[in-house]
């Protein structure tokens, strides 16, 4: 396969952000980079220190300041200046979820290669979830019939992470191409064996990893774990991330509730080790990278039951309905360690990578 050049557009990276999609963006582009592509990401400033161009990790980093950040979506015209006028210099484009603006300008300009001084380049989009964590899902509901399905009906190819995440593309009009592409994790640094992390509390001890926002449902964690205090008095709750949520719940919690920041990529391995259940109370979710890395490192995973995560994890964790704060504390009550065996759920990101970029590639000889 000849090197790419490839220009990927997301609203956020690793290690600024440290998200799950953050990461995938992160890992994707080093790896690629690594294959030999020539690798661009193009993204918006978190930190006014940060550098404008740099180069890192194998691949160019591009950020521009963001004008506003209505519903946590940034404004920023200098990314949509350099996507207008940049666009040219490479094979294809590569953005990453439809839920940005960025997503949205590249689509835009895909749609509108025939006008003059505007090129043509082939559009890849990863669909990361269909639903924002921080906006009322009504307000998707509509997005998603209008310039959300636009969006990837503009696209040459749109990424999923499984089948069920296709089936809710057509059921809302999206008729673009899809390749369904399982969401891996580095099976060689997320396993069951090896250290554990000594931060975390209680026996059992529940660990929530995520974005301490309304969608995450991190109160709704708590409040399990106080009701499953009632048969096991000494259980706690680590949460592990941060957002505006954190105020309210340390306001609430008690003191079997430590919270333990934005943790280390190089740390979370250890962590899940440590932890006798992973907890997952979202009302939306794309796939999870923290359910797999938990399911890799032989954690047991309780999660909302949602379809498409029935349809990515199968029979490997266990489920309860959003908001179900009794079901949820049922779930968590004796989940048995895994003994060091990985489900076959769980996908290494070695495979991700050689089939996006497969996948990637067929759009240029195509």
């Amino acid at each position: 396969m000849t090197g790419m050049r490839i220009l990927r557009v997301t609203q956020t990276l690793y290690p600024a952000v440290t998200g799950g999609g953050a990461y995938h963006v992160h890992a994707m582009s080093r790896d690629q980079a690594a294959m030999g592509h020539d690798v661009t990401v193009l993204t918006v400033r978190t930190d006014p220190d940060q550098p404008h161009l740099e180069r890192r990790s194998g691949y160019t980093v591009v950020r521009f300041d963001a004008a506003g950040r209505p519903l946590g979506n940034a404004v920023s015209p200098g990314l949509a200046g350099y996507l207008r006028a940049e666009r040219d210099r490479f094979d294809l484009v590569h953005a990453h979820s439809h839920l940005y603006l960025s997503t949205n300008l590249a689509a835009l300009y895909r749609v509108l290669g025939g006008v003059p001084g505007v090129t043509r380049r082939p559009l890849a989009i990863t669909n990361h979830g269909l639903y924002s964590q921080t906006a009322p899902q009504w307000v998707f509901e509509l997005y998603l019939r209008t310039l959300g399905s636009a969006t990837f009906d503009w696209a040459d190819l749109v990424f999923c992470y499984t089948d069920a995440d296709e089936r809710r593309l057509r059921e809302v009009g999206v008729t673009s191409p899809v390749a369904v592409v399982p969401n891996g994790v580095d099976t060689a640094r997320f396993s069951p064996d090896g250290p554990e992390s000594d931060l975390l509390a209680g026996d059992p001890a529940v660990l929530f990893v995520g974005r301490l926002v309304e969608g995450k449902r991190a109160r709704d964690a708590v409040a399990a774990v106080d009701r499953l205090r009632e048969h096991r008095p000494g259980a706690g709750l680590s949460l592990c991330g941060a957002g505006p949520r954190r105020a309210a719940l340390e306001a609430d919690a008690g003191d079997w509730v430590q919270f333990l920041g934005e943790q280390p990529y190089s740390e979370m391995p250890r962590l899940y080790r440590a932890a006798d259940a992973l907890v997952l109370p979202s009302r939306a979710e794309g796939t999870p990278r923290t359910v797999l890395e938990a399911l890799a490192c032989g954690t047991p995973v309780a999660c909302s039951s949602l379809p498409h995560l029935r349809d990515a994890f199968g029979d490997a964790v266990r489920y309860f309905d959003v908001g179900d704060i009794g079901s949820m504390a049922r779930c968590l009550t004796g989940l048995p360690r895994e003994g060091g065996r990985v489900p076959a759920v769980v996908t290494d990101w070695s495979e991700t990578v050689d089939r996006t970029t497969e996948r990637l590639a067929g759009l240029l000889e195509g």
